[in-house]
C-alpha cells in the first residue's frame, strides 16, 4: 500500500491527499514528528519538508513532483491535459497555487492563531493531552507576535498575505463563474491544488481532517467568513463531496514513528 508521510496541517499534505483520492488510490497516512521524524526524512530524501510518498522501493518528495509520479504510474483519472494549451494552463495554475496559496494561508492562519486562543487550542493534535493544551492556550497574543517576526509573519507580512489572498480568492470565483472547472470540463491537477492548499484559509465543511467537528467550515475571519468568497468555497466543498474520502478508523492518522524503509 501506498504510504503518505505527512503532516494533518499541512496544506501541501492535504493537496496530496485529494489528489490520492481523485484518483482512487488506497494509502495509509503516517504523521511525521516535528523535529526527530524530519530528520529521519532528510537522512532518506536529503530535505525535512513533507509529503513524502513511498510507493514500493519509490520515496519522492514535493507534492508537485508526487503528483506528476502518480499520474505516470497510476494513469488512471488523469491529472494534466494532454491538450498542450490546457496542459500549460495546467501547470501555470498549479504552481501559481503553491507559491501563493500554500504560502500565505500559513501566515494569515497564524495570525487568527495568535488572537483566538481557542481556535489555537483547537488546532492541536487529538493525542495532546490537557496540561499541554491549557498551556498552549494561556500563551499570550504578545509572545506570537514575537514569535511571528522571527518567522517573517509580523504584521506587515500578514497584511500583505491578506491582501493578496483577497485578490486570488476575487479571481477564482470570476474563473469559476461560468465553468466547473479551471481547465477544461473535468478536474485537473490545477483544481486539485487549488482546493487542498486553501484549507488553511478555510476547512471543509465535512469530516475529512483529523480535526474537532467544531472546526468544519471555519477559518481565517475576513475570508472564511465572508460572502464575497463564498462562491469558491462552495465549488471546492463539492469537490470534496464528489472526490474526497471521509476520515474513518481506517484512515486515521497512524501512530507509527516515521522512519521510512526500502522494500
Amino acid at each position: 500500500m501506498l504510504e503518505l508521510y505527512q503532516f494533518e496541517l499541512s496544506q501541501y499534505s492535504e493537496k496530496v491527499r485529494l489528489i490520492l483520492d481523485y484518483k482512487g488510490l488506497e494509502y495509509r497516512k503516517i504523521e511525521v514528528a516535528p523535529g526527530i521524524g524530519q530528520v529521519d526524512l532528510f537522512r532518506t530524501t536529503g530535505q525535512r519538508k513533507v509529503p513524502v510518498l513511498k510507493d514500493g522501493n519509490q520515496i519522492i518528495a514535493d507534492s508537485t513532483e508526487i503528483a506528476k509520479y502518480l499520474d505516470r504510474q497510476y494513469p488512471n483519472r488523469p491529472l494534466i491535459p494532454t491538450d498542450p494549451k490546457q496542459r500549460g494552463l495546467c501547470l501555470l495554475m498549479e504552481e501559481w497555487a503553491d507559491e501563493s496559496i500554500g504560502i500565505k494561508s500559513r501566515k494569515v492562519l497564524f495570525e487568527a492563531i495568535s488572537q483566538d486562543q481557542t481556535l489555537r487550542k483547537s488546532l492541536l493534535p487529538t493525542t495532546t493531552p490537557d496540561i499541554v493544551r491549557n498551556l498552549v492556550e494561556g500563551v499570550p497574543s504578545d509572545v506570537l507576535k514575537v514569535l511571528g517576526f522571527g518567522v517573517g509573519y509580523g504584521p506587515d507580512a500578514v497584511k500583505s498575505a491578506t491582501a493578496d489572498l483577497k485578490q486570488d480568492l476575487e479571481a477564482l470565483c470570476l474563473l469559476l463563474s461560468d465553468s466547473p472547472y479551471l481547465v477544461g470540463d473535468q478536474p485537473t491537477l490545477a483544481d486539485l491544488a487549488v482546493a487542498g492548499l486553501s484549507m488553511l484559509i478555510k476547512f471543509p465543511a465535512g469530516p475529512y481532517l483529523d480535526l474537532p467537528a467544531t472546526l468544519r467550515g471555519k477559518g481565517v475571519p475576513g475570508l472564511a467568513d465572508s460572502g464575497v468568497y463564498e462562491p469558491f468555497f462552495a465549488w471546492r466543498d463539492r469537490l470534496y463531496a464528489q472526490y474526497r474520502k471521509p476520515l474513518t478508523a481506517a484512515s486515521a492518522v497512524g501512530s507509527a514513528p516515521t522512519s521510512i524503509n526500502i522494500d
